[in-house]
């Protein structure tokens, strides 16, 4: 049975094992990550997927962690990066890991989430091209994307993406 679960510090390096083994060397470098540094993730929209034994919880089959973020005044979620084994994929996983935080996210008082990626993947949890708000360079602005959890939550924001000072 799998389990989605807030991940641990006990997590933490299984999690990047996970990461390293299906995003390419030198993932570190992209934009997003200096979004990230020296900020604290959003710690309820960190999830680990277990499969559960008899004998205590299994290996990590999929992972998603989430950091805040602004844009001009505005707070966002930046989902990512989001991961599943590659013994996993096909089952779904992937798919469950985001549903589960857009609704945390929304139960937790957020408005908007954001993140990149590829827009046929992810339209179908409600994400578009935000073609106003600019990540730091080489971002591709093509696969810059956002999701409203309340409203049109991303009516008029439009700027740079910063790092959360809050």
């Amino acid at each position: 049975m799998t389990q989605l679960v807030q991940e641990t510090p006990d997590d933490w390096w299984e999690v990047e094992a996970l990461y390293d083994l299906c995003f390419a060397p030198g993932r570190e470098a992209l934009s997003s990550y200096r979004l990230r540094d020296g900020v604290p993730p959003v710690p309820e929209l960190c999830l680990v997927s277990r499969e559960s034994h008899d004998d205590g919880p299994g290996v990590v089959g999929g992972a998603i962690r989430c950091w805040p973020v602004r844009i001009g005044p505005a707070r966002a979620v930046l989902l990512g990066p989001v991961a599943v084994h590659p013994t996993r994929q096909g089952e779904g996983l992937g798919a469950l890991l985001i549903y589960t935080v857009l609704e945390r996210a929304r139960d937790l008082g957020w408005s908007r989430v954001m993140l990149v990626g590829d827009a046929p993947y992810y339209s179908r949890f409600g994400f578009r091209k935000l073609p106003d708000v600019k990540m730091p360079p080489p971002t591709n602005p093509e696969r810059v994307l956002g999701v409203s959890l309340r409203g049109d939550a991303w009516k008029a924001i439009k700027g740079h993406v910063r790092k959360a000072k809050d």
